[in-house]
């Protein structure tokens, strides 16, 4: 290959690098702020005017409130990095460094270092990404748990420029010998690590090919080298090198395309766009996949003359190559893993992540109040999706960002109109929530109220019969025709519980729908009296039970629900359960709850399947995603979870489940609790056609720290149907029109009385020996 790279025209390498560029189409940087922790260095490089002496009033390292200060701003700015830029070891050079470290409470830099990093993670939620030179394997670890990332710049392998009167003269930390340890040393304590190479300095192209296999060596032995930077010397006044000739343009692009060719393909190629002024896109067309770090608050303090482009400039040159621009984190997606990252660490990561493993894109989050960060375009050309889509079509169209997904959503809305029209649904429901106490563990359930529960709002509770009734009666009463149940699983509940429910209310309010039960409480239900899951939804279809709610679904995904509800049913088992009720004559929904520990792959797994299911039994009337509510979760408390979906894979799943799923299912809808009123009006111009229930009393999306309310009556959810240029229409839970009287009752509805919730311990329940645990049980087995 050397030969090739050294031979072949620059037009034809770049050709071959931008073929081998990575196939998802984004070109990544990460929004960052540049703190320069200390401007002493022990090394004294021909062309650095970052390192400098000591000088007479300025502190040798910035105070923590200097440090907080910075990071504080790129937070506001929407940052996600902290890059620390220091000197190496100057303490062993300058004594005022040791004296002041001293000040401090610390022996070395290292130590402040991990002090500053440690504080701006804690205190701000920027990710530290650390560059201290050279380090042993003790300073590495000690480091680990207070950065994402770390890197150091290899810059050549040449000895030679170390020798006198060359650019590393006087350095000894620049030693090639010396920075391959630490690279190597990084990789055996697998960290994310960053390096590069620098050209121009009066090196070779073959000396360049011989640091980049070096590169490659090392990360085919430990597999950490998430990007190599390749940067280009520019000269500086007042440096020894300062009359130093540069690298040309077409040299610059030369090594790049070099490294695309020699590095393997899960490294990706970085070039400063700021180092190559107003010719930066061409970079692109050498193959890079990065544009390095970019800050809206901070300078280029190793490079001040260089400022960087602004977003708008910067996106505007990716887009002009067919390429989509995508903020990431300081640590790659590939390395936001639990393998990677230091357990002390790996909780901020993963909240500021988003599905992808790159930098959420918003500061929206379900369930909070706050301004949409886009709106949904009217004039966007929809995307070709004509035939069947399989999962890596679905997933690549859940990855799509910039055009291509407001292509994603216009194709969604096109498909809508085509099989929904203009009209937008709705029924009068009102949720009975009977109990909050749940001996299941799932990890995204801020509802319910076991043993492990304690810190979790509200005390528990369990309605009484004569209570559901008395709220069924109320909700019939205000023009409802459903009435929705769905609760915590008490320890002594068996299948004849949920039978007296369904009983009780039919008998005394007859014309209600009766919506009720999810997979779990059918399983537990049928399980805890011995039957099939057909003779037990038999019986509760005879006493009244009108359709099944899709939750419990999670994501199908056994690998997911092993993490998030391990003891819960199974995919197999979900499945089973609605198979059963469809063909005993009950229809149910389907949901997916996401946002949480899955990504677009899983995603796209739940929609297949929920698509094959439906071609077996056909009793789905609509499917509903459920974006996760974070704020009062167990596992996002814990730092096992993101911190929900970001807005546009909120808008995506609803966008893409409508073009997977026809014409199967035809009935996509929103949960105006998750995305709110604005959210709503977003999602129906993303292929929704049906915005759920009015709800009356909703507990559980609050109970994860939802604002959005416990209502939406008839003439708020039809003045926000009509705001978006659509028909309401009040529909039953089974999709026909709603009875004119029922629509007549629904609205100018009185105040509801307040609903009783008494102490579980008035009960006086006693639970079983022996508790179901489908989940548990099926994993064994």
């Amino acid at each position: 290959m050397r030969d090739a790279l050294l031979t072949t025209p620059l037009e034809e390498l770049l050709a071959a690098a931008r073929a081998r560029r990575k196939g998802d189409g984004l070109v990544t940087y990460s929004p960052k702020v540049f703190v320069p922790l200390t401007t002493l260095c022990r090394d004294v490089c021909g062309y650095c005017t970052f390192a400098r002496p000591p000088r007479r009033g300025e502190r040798a390292y910035m105070s923590e409130a200097d440090v907080l200060a910075i990071a504080r701003a790129g937070a506001a700015a929407g940052c996600t990095e902290a890059l620390f830029t220091l000197g190496d070891k100057p303490e062993l050079r300058y004594k005022v460094a040791r004296d002041e470290l001293a000040a401090l409470g610390c022996e070395t830099t290292l130590e402040y270092l991990a002090r500053v990093a440690k504080l701006v993670l804690e205190e701000t939620g920027l990710l530290p990404h650390l560059n201290p030179g050279v380090m042993s394997s003790d300073e590495l670890a000690a480091l680990r748990p207070v950065s994402a990332s770390m890197g150091i710049m290899l810059e050549t392998v040449a000895d030679r420029l170390s020798a006198r009167g060359g650019p590393h003269w006087a350095s000894p930390d620049k030693l090639p010998s010396r920075r391959l340890e630490t690279i190597a040393l990084a990789g055996e304590l697998r960290i994310p690590f960053t390096s590069g190479i620098l050209i121009g300095i009066g090196e070779t192209r073959e000396e360049r090919l011989d640091a980049l296999e070096a590169l490659a060596e090392l990360h085919e032995r430990h597999g950490h080298l998430q990007e190599v930077i390749v940067q280009n010397f520019r000269a500086k006044p007042a440096t020894r090198m300062a009359e130093h000739p540069e690298p040309s343009l077409d040299d610059h692009l030369w090594t790049i395309a070099a490294a695309r060719l020699v590095l393997p393909a899960d490294v990706s190629v970085q070039a400063p766009p700021n180092l190559a002024y107003e010719d930066f896109p061409r970079l692109l067309d050498a193959g890079i996949d990065d544009w390095g770090g970019i800050s809206p608050v901070t300078i280029d303090h190793v490079n001040p003359e260089a400022p960087w482009p602004d977003l708008v400039r910067l996106g505007r040159a990716t887009r002009s190559r067919l390429l989509n621009l995508a903020a990431r984190l300081p640590v790659y997606p590939t390395y936001v893993d639990q393998a990677w990252l230091d357990a002390q660490l790996f909780p901020h990561v993963l909240r500021a992540s988003d599905a992808q493993g790159l930098a959420r894109d918003d500061h929206w989050h379900p369930g909070e109040r706050g301004s949409l960060p886009f709106v949904v375009a009217r004039d966007a050309l929809p995307l070709d999706s004509a035939g069947e889509l399989g999962e890596e079509e679905l997933v690549r169209l859940f990855r799509a960002r910039g055009d291509e997904r407001q292509r994603v959503f216009a194709a969604a809305d096109r498909l809508r109109r085509e099989t929904s029209g203009d009209e937008v649904s709705y029924v009068v429901t009102r949720n009975i929530q009977y109990t909050n106490v749940c001996y299941f563990r799932c990890g995204f359930c801020a509802f319910s109220k076991g043993r492990l529960a304690a810190n979790l709002r509200g005390a528990p509770y369990l309605v009484p019969l004569d209570e559901i009734v008395r709220r069924s009666r109320e909700a019939w009463e205000r023009g409802a025709s459903e009435v929705c149940l769905q609760g915590g699983i008490h320890p002594a509940f068996t299948g004849d519980y949920y039978a007296s429910v369904v009983e009780a209310i039919r008998d005394e309010v007859p014309g209600l729908h009766i919506h009720a039960f999810s997979a779990l409480e059918v399983w537990q239900g049928a399980a805890t009296l011995g039957v099939r899951l057909e003779d037990y939804l038999t019986r509760l279809r005879a006493l009244g039970l009108g359709s099944l709610p899709g939750t419990a679904a999670e994501i199908l995904d056994d690998e997911v629900r092993a993490v998030i509800c391990p003891d819960k049913v199974t995919t197999e088992q979900w499945l089973a359960v609605h198979d059963a009720a469809h063909r005993v004559g009950l229809q149910s929904n389907v949901t997916i709850m996401f946002g949480h520990v899955e990504g677009p792959e899983h995603w796209a797994r739940h929609l297949l399947r929920a698509r094959e299911q439906q071609r077996l039994s056909g009793g789905f009337t609509e499917f509903v995603p459920l974006p996760f509510v974070h704020m009062e979760a167990p596992m996002w408390l814990q730092g096992r979870a993101r911190s929900g979906p970001t807005f546009a894979e909120s808008l995506l799943v609803h966008a893409v489940a409508r073009l997977a799923l026809h014409p199967e299912i035809t009935n996509i809808q929103a949960s105006w609790v998750k995305l709110g009123r604005e959210g709503v009006a977003a999602a129906l111009r993303a292929g929704v056609n049906d915005l759920g229930g009015t709800l009356m009393n909703e507990s559980i999306s609050r109970s994860a720290g939802s604002e959005h309310g416990q209502e939406m009556p008839p003439e708020a959810m039809e003045a926000l149907i009509r705001a978006s240029r659509r028909k309401p229409r009040q529909r039953t839970t089974l999709y026909g029109d709603a009875p004119s009287e029922r629509r007549a009752a629904s609205f100018g509805a009185r105040p509801l009385a307040d609903p009783l919730n008494p102490p579980v311990k008035d009960a006086a329940l006693k639970a079983p020996p022996r508790l179901v645990r489908p989940g548990l049980v099926a994993r064994a087995g």
